[in-house]
């Protein structure tokens, strides 16, 4: 898990890549968005907005073909992470969903209002928490720009 403390700071560091200014522009679009609705750009990205309390599993889940981005609006919320080959498979990995659960332990870093998170496909996480939390959600292909099935 990556953990930038700001846009700004994003925008530096993943300045180069097609995909990583997908995401700037996803998130540039905020005033356009409806809650709970999905946009895409292109076939490599696709983000909305969630406001709410987040689900909370009991499962880790994780990615391979896409990987989360996560920009905080308002709120915070706590987040368990850990890498998948310290974690036990409890539900095997779907293409169709681009999912796959698995249980353990990790640890825990709380997330708040302006940071920029990018959880790896490496690792699985999980929310925690009772806490309102506003941020725009954005699944990224780890492909270049399109997928290579297509």
């Amino acid at each position: 898990m990556i953990v930038l403390d700001n846009l700004d700071q994003f925008k530096v560091v993943y300045r180069n890549g097609r995909k990583w200014n997908r995401c700037v522009e996803a998130i540039n679009n905020i005033e356009n968005m409806k809650d709970g609705v999905m946009h895409s750009i292109g076939d490599s990205l696709v983000y909305m907005i969630e406001d709410g309390i987040a689900q909370q599993t009991e499962q880790f889940i994780g990615h391979r073909r896409y990987f989360d981005v996560h920009y905080y609006l308002e709120g915070r919320e706590t987040v368990e992470f850990a890498s998948k080959q310290d974690l036990n498979i409890e539900q095997a990995y779907r293409d169709e969903t681009d999912r796959e659960w698995l249980s353990g332990q990790g640890e825990s870093r709380e997330l708040c209002e302006g940071q920029v998170v990018i959880f790896e496909n490496d690792k699985a996480y999980r929310f925690h928490g009772d806490n309102r939390v506003r941020k725009v959600v954005l699944k990224v292909t780890i492909e270049d720009g399109y997928f290579l099935n297509k």
